[in-house]
């Protein structure tokens, strides 16, 4: 038995671990796993999502084989424990991308399918769920389901979004797309206002296939941030870029995001961005990626950890939410330096339990500082809900289970799809077991 974190560090759980590397030995593992079971990757979800305490995790990087790929078409059929940064690295130079792509490549397809992942550019080519033409599923009684959009679409709903529980994902086929080269032609603009904010996604839709903003969740009513947008560029002949990774060696006593540090740095970056602000151009890597740089980043919110905070609330009640919530979040005077706007396109959600809709989405990181903490999030839930939005589960570590209902009301037709030998410590705080 060892003990595991997700990558919010929040608890240090014990769990049996079970190493899958052989697909000929994975069935008999699974169906004769003694505890009920979760597939296990990176462990980059930020709560109990990826955790299963007290029982068995399947760690599946070592699944990490890419099976065929077609360079004619960009149809790639790999493991579920191959992680994308390396489906980026082998393909863009071949001229494929992977069309949507998380704030970290530093996870596996088969994470990225079961947290139905989104990336800066929903608004069009929707999530990683889109993209994805066939999953090989493998129940715990044995049974291997093959499901697509087309082919048992009731299970490709399900599991899609499913959070890991329906089976354990072993494969999967993904559709790339076209790509000239792993560079961006980019543009950096500061606004001033929520309703600035709005004009500049109204605005950057049509024509700007990627969007994101940083905003400043200590300015208050004022709102401030800076947009980013971006276009796939043409080919550019330029070298790599070549600046090493740094690491957060260990957590700091206490964490390095507090009320002390908050607003300087806040202010600082602001400022900073304000001076670079224009055209640009980005390589993939630093515009997709940014944190990806700095290895074990958790550690700086230090031993007690941190909670992620993301909702996506319906555009149309937006701005006076997302403004609620940045007033509730100023007034406490805890917050994040990583605080991330954007909009989601008026999509039809992928999977049963797919996390964005039309709308506009708000992250955040908080330091764990236990009750005070809670009582914040207790006030943006009460935000969320009059908004009638929703919380990510890849990111949560404490929604209550009466908002969860309400913001996913597929959860009944899902819960006929799970298998009884999978559960997970998010599973049995939000559906019972």
């Amino acid at each position: 038995m060892t003990q595991v974190s997700s990558w919010g560090r929040l608890s240090a759980d014990t769990h049996h671990l079970l190493s899958l590397n052989d697909p000929d030995k994975t069935r008999d593992l699974i169906c004769h796993s003694q505890f009920p079971g979760l597939a296990h990757g990176m462990g980059r979800s930020y709560g109990d999502a990826c955790l299963n305490p007290g029982g068995s995790l399947w760690l599946t990087t070592g699944l990490d084989h890419l099976i065929h790929f077609d360079e004619a078409s960009g149809c790639l059929t790999c493991e579920a424990g191959v992680q994308l940064r390396d489906i980026q690295q082998l393909m863009i130079p071949r001229g494929w991308i992977l069309p949507v792509s998380p704030g970290t490549q530093m996870v596996t397809v088969g994470g990225a399918i079961a947290n139905d992942v989104h990336g800066k550019n929903h608004h069009m080519l929707g999530t990683f769920g889109d993209h994805v033409r066939r999953i090989k599923l493998l129940r715990t009684d044995g049974e291997i389901i093959v499901c697509s959009p087309t082919e048992k679409s009731d299970w490709f709903a399900a599991t899609v979004g499913g959070l890991g529980l329906t089976g354990l994902i072993i494969e999967a086929e993904l559709q790339l797309r076209p790509v000239i080269g792993p560079w961006l032609d980019t543009e950096t603009i500061p606004y001033n206002s929520l309703e600035e904010f709005f004009h500049l996604a109204d605005e950057s839709e049509a024509n700007w296939e990627h969007t994101v903003s940083w905003v400043d969740c200590m300015s208050g009513a004022a709102s401030r941030g800076i947009f980013m947008r971006a276009n796939p560029g043409a080919s550019v002949i330029r070298p790599e870029p070549k600046g090493g990774k740094r690491s957060m060696p260990f957590p700091p006593p206490f964490s390095l995001v507090n009320r002390l540090s908050l607003r300087p740095f806040n202010f600082a970056y602001y400022y900073l961005k304000n001076w670079q602000a224009g055209k640009g151009l980005a390589h993939y890597q630093s515009f997709f990626y940014p944190l990806d740089n700095l290895l074990e980043w958790n550690r700086m919110y230090g031993p007690k950890g941190f909670f992620q905070y993301q909702s996506v609330v319906p555009r149309d009640v937006g701005q006076a939410a997302i403004q609620d919530m940045l007033k509730e979040i100023a007034r406490s005077g805890d917050g994040s330096f990583l605080a991330v706007l954007k909009t989601f396109g008026n999509r039809q959600a992928v999977g049963m339990l797919s996390f964005a809709q039309a709308g506009v989405t708000l992250a955040l990181d908080f330091p764990n500082h236990g009750e005070r903490t809670h009582q914040l999030f207790e006030r943006l839930d009460a935000i969320v809900r009059e908004a009638g939005g929703r919380i990510y589960p890849a990111k949560d570590a404490r929604m209550p289970r009466e908002l969860f209902e309400a913001g996913y009301p597929r959860l009944h037709e899902f819960l006929k799809y799970r298998d009884p030998g999978i559960s997970s410590g998010l599973s049995r705080r939000l559906m019972g077991s």
